[in-house]
């Protein structure tokens, strides 16, 4: 595949399908799961060993079975429960359907969420997303050039944009998960690209026809592809798997992670590496 001069294809397609989710983020919103609004958090210690089949099966008599199940602590016996808004009748409720599969439970007094914790936490994950691309930015330009590092971080973006754009379409639950799933989409990707771009690197100092430099990239990227595309598969055979057998409070993180996975293999590959090509051949040809 000639990636070179297909490029403006890809470019017309990830335009189209960022514009479509944007626009429906703005028309429709986030699915927005407990983390992102107020809600109840309930902590158990049920005395014995639980799955979240068992607990979400006491809670979907009561109309709760969407709320967000977590195991924690070290005893393998205590359990947190996220969920709406519950008035002291309904509490009751919910503690009586515990207390009555697991009749030695103790709990903690139940707290309210405050949406003010998740503004905090978006704040925070986008800071660390912006200190992650000034740390890319420095570290690509000093190992290769400045024009690899912003095609790297412009292929990020789009990347980033195209997952938030599925989960407004989809209607996909937004939650704490999902941050970090992006974070780590982030570093995944920039590896694959990073990867590409060194041979690029390689090719561009072994090649002796400077001016051919759309067969040089089309040569680099069919070199790697392979390799990108094959590290690919394999990941999303573990992730496919959680998404699979996770159950539902995985899924949304399950589900940030394959679709990042797909797009950060077409980001690396039909994307990055075209953006460099354009602002090289421009510059060749200011140049001249």
């Amino acid at each position: 595949m000639n990636i070179i001069a297909l490029r403006k294809r890809f470019y017309g397609l990830s335009l189209l399908l960022i514009a479509i989710g944007l626009v429906t983020l703005l028309l429709r919103g986030f699915n927005l799961g407990i983390d992102f609004k107020s809600g109840t958090i309930i902590e158990l210690d049920l005395k014995e060993s639980f799955t979240t089949g068992e607990v979400r099966e006491v809670l979907k008599p009561l109309g709760l079975e969407s709320s967000s199940i977590r195991s924690f602590g070290t005893s393998g016996t205590e359990v947190e429960v996220r969920t709406e808004i519950l008035d002291e009748a309904k509490l009751g409720e919910v503690l009586d359907a515990f207390r009555a599969k697991w009749p030695n439970l103790t709990s903690q007094i139940p707290a309210q969420v405050d949406p003010v914790f998740s503004v905090e936490l978006v704040k925070q994950a986008l800071m660390a997303l912006a200190l992650a691309a000034v740390g890319m930015v420095i570290y690509i330009s000093w190992r290769f050039e400045f024009k690899f590092a912003i095609s790297a971080i412009v292929a990020l973006l789009h990347e980033v944009l195209l997952v938030v754009g599925v989960f407004a379409v989809f209607q996909i639950e937004v939650n704490s998960e999902f941050i970090a799933a992006i974070l780590t989409i982030v570093g995944y990707s920039i590896n694959d690209t990073i990867v590409i771009f060194d041979r690029i690197r390689e090719n561009l100092q072994q090649s002796k026809r400077r001016s051919d430099l759309g067969e040089l990239v089309n040569r680099s990227v069919q070199q790697s592809i392979s390799r990108t595309i094959s590290t690919s598969i394999t990941t999303l055979l573990a992730i496919g798997s959680i998404l699979l057998l996770g159950g539902v409070t995985l899924r949304p993180l399950a589900t940030a992670m394959v679709v990042g996975i797909v797009v950060g293999t077409y980001s690396s590959i039909f994307i990055a590496s075209p953006i460099w090509y354009d602002w090289k051949l421009r510059e060749q040809t200011q140049r001249s």
